[in-house]
């Protein structure tokens, strides 16, 4: 669990993809979206790190992506407004 004080920037509702439901555990959900609050942007390169990085100062979407236990690899995404968070298989975009 993070703490707060870790947290870069605020998730708004958290929603998720009925695909992400039904393949992603509870537990997965929640390590990856502790995850992304804190900056920790999982499997992206280096340049969509830094992207994220500028995102943060300058008001625009983040986007994190992980691998789930199985090896299928999903998406949190926080909206520019940070009004919402949504955890998404890259075929539900």
């Amino acid at each position: 669990m993070i703490f707060l004080e870790q947290q870069k920037f605020l998730l708004g509702k958290i929603v998720a993809t009925p695909t992400a439901l039904q393949s992603l555990s509870v537990e997965e959900i929640c390590r990856a979206i502790d995850r992304h609050c804190v900056g920790d942007w999982g499997l992206v390169c280096d340049a969509d790190r830094a992207e994220n990085e500028f995102a943060l100062r300058h008001g625009f979407r983040v986007v994190s992506l992980f691998a789930s236990a199985q090896g299928e690899r999903f998406l949190v995404m926080s909206e520019c407004d940070r009004s919402v968070t949504t955890v998404l298989f890259p075929c539900d975009l």
